[in-house]
């Protein structure tokens, strides 16, 4: 049985998604205790944090101011004073310090969400993701101490930002699940609009690779004595880069107009609002990376521009959860 609304649009029973208001009175406030949530938005700070404080290495040039890994210096874990020290091993020594505090924010993470209720009892597939992040914290530490070792080599430097854009989609993902139910995921959106994050992810995923690969090819090296880059001409990887960032922002256009068009399905709030977040990000990182190239890749601009890759990834990720919801089991 269908019907007509004012519009004269006609919903049948499969245009009517579960919402978490129909399907159960569990509001997401109740479904996670506010210290597992507060844990869980500061691993998610973090995370962000890390790229930024990552960037400031290699622009400083501070990518070789520890000499070796574990030790920052051999035979001495922290910098060591001296007539010639430079600013160089404080900055490096002080990113890998906020790789600690990330490691006790992710362990806390993880105990909360098995010792403290309502999350303790919830599925056992949500508390495992709460192990990712802690997980791929240790898998970046070895890689940085490889980026060390190999003196900055670009592909390694390069799976090490993303990585941690991966971990930020991860960290990201875990907020959203937090505050759903815990039945199965229910598309919210029917026709083209389903597909809508099946689209976008791969492509969000090729302009931050492609992002990576301009960063390696440019000036940027991280050290001044290892300036090896890609044999590749930065012109050119920069194109196919904003070629990329063009085709993404047309896909999100254009959901955005498809979700315009059903203004008057309720269901879809949440993706609207998610979308017009997206879009506003993504124009402003674009901004971002037109001014530092004509302006000669300037290290502050390049830094923020890292850090509106996170956000950009952290915007993606939350636009495409919300085409699906969750019924209460």
């Amino acid at each position: 049985m269908s019907t007509t609304t004012k519009a004269g649009r006609r919903h049948g029973p499969q245009d009517q998604p579960s919402t978490g208001a129909t399907a159960g009175a569990t509001r997401p406030a109740d479904r996670v205790d506010r210290l597992t949530w507060a844990l869980a938005v500061a691993n998610l700070v973090a995370q962000v944090g890390i790229i930024v404080t990552g960037g400031a290495v290699r622009l400083t040039g501070s990518g070789l101011g520890c000499s070796s890994w574990p030790m920052c210096e051999p035979g001495s874990f922290t910098p060591e004073l001296h007539a010639a020290t430079s600013i160089h091993p404080y900055i490096e020594f002080g990113n890998r310090t906020l790789t600690g505090v990330l490691t006790v924010i992710a362990v806390a993470l993880v105990w909360a969400v098995y010792r403290r209720r309502p999350t303790a009892a919830r599925p056992a597939a949500l508390r495992r993701l709460a192990w990712l992040p802690l997980i791929g914290i240790v898998l970046q530490a070895v890689i940085g101490g490889i980026t060390v070792l190999v003196e900055l080599a670009p592909a390694i430097v390069g799976s090490h930002l993303l990585i941690s854009l991966a971990l930020v989609a991860v960290s990201t993902y875990l907020l959203v699940r937090l505050r759903q139910a815990d039945g199965p995921a229910v598309p919210v959106a029917a026709g083209g609009l389903r597909a809508a994050p099946w689209v976008l992810t791969p492509l969000a995923a090729l302009v931050v690779t492609l992002g990576t690969i301009v960063t390696g090819a440019g000036p940027h090296s991280g050290d001044a004595d290892a300036a090896y880059r890609y044999a590749l001409d930065p012109l050119v990887v920069t194109r196919m880069h904003s070629g990329s960032v063009w085709l993404f922002v047309i896909a999100a256009a254009v959901v955005a107009v498809l979700l315009r068009r059903r203004a008057g399905d309720a269901a879809l709030d949440r993706a609207r609002g998610a979308w017009r977040w997206l879009l506003a990000v993504v124009v402003l990182e674009g901004v971002v990376g037109y001014t530092q190239h004509f302006l000669g890749l300037p290290e502050i601009l390049v830094g923020v521009h890292m850090l509106g890759a996170a956000l950009v990834v952290v915007a993606t990720t939350y636009a495409c959860s919300a085409f699906y919801t969750r019924r209460e089991p």
